[in-house]
């Protein structure tokens, strides 16, 4: 039988995974040449969720399906107060996971933005690492 630990580090694991493959895509559609980044800047807003969702699903914090950024910050303050404020500046991805989704009258995302949003995805990814890898590494 597998240990608690064991089942939670793996679990984390697959977040930080699924987290990753997004940044990748997110990396790739930064250097397409098309008129609308709208695809980078989705990658990068739902790599900072998954982030996110890897850090509370190691605290076992519950959370309803949500893509709202400022959300996932506010319930992982429970277990770590100064992510909320660290990592603040993400919440402007949300809507590229949100409202960008679906037909609207939302502008095409730049080349630039897209660079922005990658830019915010790897911070997100930093500081989530670095606060969760040495207590993964403990669960070795």
């Amino acid at each position: 039988m597998r240990k608690r630990e064991e089942v939670i580090r793996d679990f984390v694991q697959q977040w930080l995974e699924k987290a990753e493959g997004d940044l990748a895509a997110a990396e790739i559609l930064a250097q397409a040449e098309i008129p609308d980044h709208f695809p980078c800047a989705f990658h990068c807003q739902q790599a900072a969720e998954k982030f996110l969702k890897a850090t509370l699903v190691y605290h076992q914090i519950e959370f309803r399906k949500t893509h709202d950024l400022a959300r996932l910050l506010e319930l992982a303050s429970q277990a770590d107060p100064g992510l909320q404020v660290e990592l603040a500046a993400c919440n402007w991805l949300t809507p590229f996971g949100i409202e960008f989704r679906y037909p609207g009258e939302y502008p095409a995302v730049d080349h630039s933005t897209a660079q922005e949003a990658l830019a915010e995805a790897k911070r997100v990814k930093r500081t989530i690492l670095e606060r969760l890898a040495p207590d993964l590494r403990a669960f070795s």
